[in-house]
């Protein structure tokens, strides 16, 4: 008896429109998507988000994808194995960027299609179970009052933990925000800050001194995600914990990050760091180094890869793709819920496809 073959993909490009998000770097305002199914001759479908943040890049990145169709058709369906085969293919060009991000959709779409063949989830396929693990909720960069309010929502919804986008003019300005969420949601909820990359190292040092007794989970990417001297420097002054992560390309990036000490906590994003495949060599080193990790964006199949990674700390939440998935992650009492599911738990709402294609 033979294994399953791969059969052909199915590229689709939607921009999905989403509540604006404010950030200090500027405002996401819709999600470009690039949708992708791998069929499969015995019938599965495996599916795929890839977000391109821009517009801009949608079609390219769509285009990307297509074109590497031709060079998995008709092979076994086994995602490790193709990984390498089509790393070796762009060793030269490189896989970081819109490859990267083609490569990490291609592999999503071919370790569900693999995961639905087998009628189990995605945990279960990797070789552990689905676990609740504790999400949290975001807010903008949207100052004191509406931060605020949003930890207050979250709060309402059973979220225990929040973060905001800060990097205020002034520190005053991050401080009033800390103490607004605070006071919102009270002592028992885990407020995280992302800064977005907006300070530079001497800069970070000397601002995060002033938010170091506020009983922050942590702080995000103070400094530019790739200076990893820079943000080992901050991690060695500052006591709240620097999380890193969402911007490192692949496994090598995080294990530079953590030679040089730049991250207590490790965050990557399923796409940028390659996939599934790219997520277990993540969480293998994370493992290694005794390191907390946590997820950027991508919450169902990040929910089913935290289930099986050793040091699991926290599920970033985000609806934004919702409109377009015809049954979203369940979060419930502030854990995130992925019983039940089969594969990594996306799969389309056409009646939205169908409204958003572009």
């Amino acid at each position: 008896m033979t294994g399953p073959k791969i059969t052909g993909l199915r590229v689709r490009a939607v921009r999905v429109p989403m509540q604006p998000h404010q950030t200090a770097g500027g405002t996401v305002a819709e999600s470009p998507l690039v949708l992708t199914d791998a069929f499969t001759d015995q019938g599965a479908v495996g599916h795929s988000i890839t977000f391109t943040y821009t517009a801009v890049a949608l079609k390219p990145t769509g285009d990307l994808i297509a074109n590497l169709a031709s060079m998995i058709e008709g092979e076994p369906l086994a995602p490790l194995e193709l990984a390498r085969k089509l790393a070796g293919r762009f060793r030269l060009l490189g896989t970081q960027g819109l490859v990267g991000m083609a490569l990490a959709g291609i592999d999503m779409a071919l370790w569900d299609a693999l995961a639905r063949v087998h009628g189990v989830s995605l945990a279960r396929l990797l070789g552990g179970v689905e676990r609740p693990i504790p999400a949290y909720g975001a807010v903008g960069f949207d100052g004191t009052k509406a931060s605020a309010a949003g930890a207050e929502e979250w709060t309402k919804r059973g979220f225990t933990g929040v973060k905001a986008k800060i990097g205020y003019p002034t520190v005053a300005g991050d401080l009033d925000v800390i103490r607004g969420m605070r006071s919102a949601c009270g002592d028992g909820m885990a407020i995280m800050v992302d800064y977005n990359q907006s300070l530079a190292p001497a800069s970070a040092i000397e601002r995060l001194h002033a938010v170091d007794d506020e009983g922050l989970t942590w702080i995000e990417e103070p400094t530019l995600a790739h200076d990893y001297q820079g943000h080992a420097a901050i991690a060695r002054e500052i006591r709240t914990p620097i999380q890193c992560g969402e911007n490192w390309w692949g496994a090598l990036d995080m294990r530079h990050a953590i030679e040089a000490g730049a991250s207590d906590y490790v965050m990557p994003d399923v796409m940028k760091i390659g996939g599934v495949t790219g997520w277990l060599r993540a969480a293998a080193l994370a493992e290694t180094h005794a390191i907390r990790l946590s997820n950027h964006l991508w919450p169902e199949i990040s929910a089913q890869l935290l289930s099986v990674t050793p040091t699991a700390h926290w599920l970033e939440y985000a609806d934004w793709w919702n409109p377009v998935i015809a049954d979203p992650l369940r979060v419930e009492k502030g854990m995130a819920d992925c019983s039940g599911v089969i594969g990594t738990g996306v799969e389309w709402r056409e009646s939205a496809v169908e409204k958003y294609l572009c």
